[in-house]
């Protein structure tokens, strides 16, 4: 039988061994990163209104992960004919931040540090929730990072200013980042039907420099034209809700909402995004592994940002 370099080590299948995100290596010195890409976990949901259970969201979406982890030389795409996050892209996980219960103050400013961490290193940071309030901590975190542009993919605005005192829970964020003198924009795209936030924070977040795609509405114009929307020469921070989609495809959420996305609608958004654009920062929320049927939800989550990493890294490796 004739021996090949790439049978030498463990075959290492998805289900043997640690479950890190991709079965990446893990660096528990968040101070020792070395690399072009930062996994961290943010599990927390204090913030949510309706249903719990993104806090598992990071195992989930990393065991679900694993099914991309076969190949040792990338992954090829015979469509795009192009070997995406091959060796030579270097991707750690950090494992989670640590969540103190009950206390939002404190959890946010350790996922904070984490995405500062991860910043300090020159990695992308790419966070996974928990709950959309965690995508607080990561935009706080790059304060004196230069201006970054953001598009929300999401079912709801988040552009909630203050609720009975609330102020940094899952209806906050978008709101929070506005407000960031770095934050130039926002582009919010799958915005659709009964909101979280009333008549007066879509006016809100149009007078802070909003742009308000429906779902309806981000098909009709085509991924290219969406992603033409963005200011030329922006960087952008993306933050996706994993409800932006169809909870026939992602019923793993706290608060589905039907008439979303699907796979593709959002693949083709985030391959132009990557083409035209610097990506400053990633996070993906909201992914409930308890409400999830066959682990779809946390698959779906897993896929996305792997193929969104390759799109990314194949462009700057150009």
């Amino acid at each position: 039988m004739t021996s090949h370099g790439y049978e030498s080590g463990r075959l290492n299948l998805p289900f043997v061994g640690i479950a890190t995100f991709a079965k990446k290596p893990y660096v528990a010195d968040w101070s020792a990163l070395e690399a072009d890409v930062a996994i961290l976990g943010a599990p927390f949901d204090c913030g949510a209104q309706y249903r719990s259970g993104a806090r598992f969201g990071p195992r989930g979406v990393r065991e679900a992960s694993t099914l991309f982890s076969f190949g040792h030389a990338g992954a090829y795409d015979h469509e795009d004919d192009t070997t995406y996050l091959g060796p030579d892209v270097r991707i750690v996980d950090m494992g989670d931040a640590d969540i103190v219960h009950t206390d939002t103050a404190k959890s946010h400013a350790n996922i904070e540090y984490g995405v500062r961490q991860a910043l300090a290193a020159g990695a992308l940071p790419v966070t996974i929730g928990g709950d959309h309030s965690v995508n607080i901590p990561c935009i706080n975190a790059f304060d004196g990072q230069g201006d970054i542009h953001i598009l929300q993919i999401d079912a709801h605005l988040d552009f909630v200013d203050e609720r009975h005192g609330v102020r940094n829970g899952h209806g906050n964020p978008m709101r929070r980042a506005a407000e960031q003198d770095y934050v130039t924009g926002l582009t919010q795209i799958g915005i659709r039907n009964v909101s979280s936030t009333a008549r007066e924070g879509y006016e809100d977040a149009r007078a802070m420099g909003s742009d308000i795609l429906s779902v309806r509405q981000t098909r009709a114009l085509g991924p290219g034209a969406v992603v033409a929307r963005i200011p030329e020469g922006a960087r952008v921070y993306v933050t996706i809700d994993i409800d932006a989609f169809c909870p026939s495809i992602a019923p793993g959420t706290g608060t589905p909402s039907h008439g979303g996305f699907l796979y593709y609608d959002v693949l083709e958004i985030l391959q132009h995004l990557a083409r035209r654009h610097d990506i400053a920062g990633i996070d993906l929320v909201e992914v409930a592994p308890p409400y999830d049927q066959s682990e779809i939800t946390s698959v779906l989550a897993a896929q996305l940002l792997l193929n969104f990493l390759g799109f990314i890294f194949a462009e700057r490796s150009k």
